[in-house]
């Protein structure tokens, strides 16, 4: 927790709540997920375009009315989308870091304790805007540069990369989640309980 931080908030006459933040829901896991989704779909469907040959008789056999180039249309925009949600999924993510109390005599299943999580889910999430955001470019001069004129918009090397990092987030999204679940890190529920109190009395609408 970073006591200067409060301070500054509470001068501006901002109280945190018993999720330990200015605000009702945490932000950072939504804005997870949303660059999570927008990124997977930019994978998937960028292998839906070059796999085309083989689904297209089955779109065919559906009545699904597609091209190849909508698949990557699909891709393309939902990769920009995803560099773009990053920046601020990892600026909530680092604010709400700074006003985390995580309890220091606990370890997780991967036998890390509360720190170290933080700190490899806060270089982690760094790491992954940058492989993003790279992937972002290496994949609009795919689209208006190098193969532009290819029926196979993307490279098998983008693709392959593409899943790599998805095991990266795979890893990632887990300290995420242990961070909530095992260490309590602004799940006001949680954090209750360890602190002997009842969510249902204190959370009283």
């Amino acid at each position: 927790m970073n006591p200067q931080l409060i301070d500054q908030l509470k001068q501006l006459g901002i109280e945190l709540g018993a999720n330990g933040l200015p605000y009702r829901f945490p932000l950072h896991p939504n804005f997870v997920h949303l660059t999570l989704g927008l990124f997977i779909i930019a994978i998937a469907f960028d292998f839906a375009g070059t796999l085309f040959p083989l689904d297209h008789p089955i779109l065919k056999f559906f009545s699904i009315p597609v091209s190849r180039f909508n698949f990557f249309d699909v891709a393309w925009y939902n990769i920009v989308g995803a560099s773009v949600i990053s920046f601020f999924t990892v600026t909530a993510g680092f604010f709400e870091l700074l006003l985390a109390e995580p309890p220091t005599d606990m370890k997780s299943v991967w036998g890390l304790g509360a720190g170290t999580t933080m700190l490899l889910h806060g270089v982690g999430g760094v790491l992954l805007l940058t492989l993003i955001v790279a992937m972002t470019i290496w994949r609009g001069y795919q689209r208006f540069r190098w193969r532009k004129n290819n029926p196979q918009q993307v490279q098998w090397s983008y693709l392959l990369v593409g899943v790599f990092i998805l095991g990266i987030m795979f890893v990632h999204g887990t300290l995420g989640a242990q961070l909530g679940a095992e260490f309590g890190v602004h799940n006001t529920a949680a954090g209750l309980i360890r602190q002997g109190a009842n969510p249902n009395q204190v959370l009283q609408p």
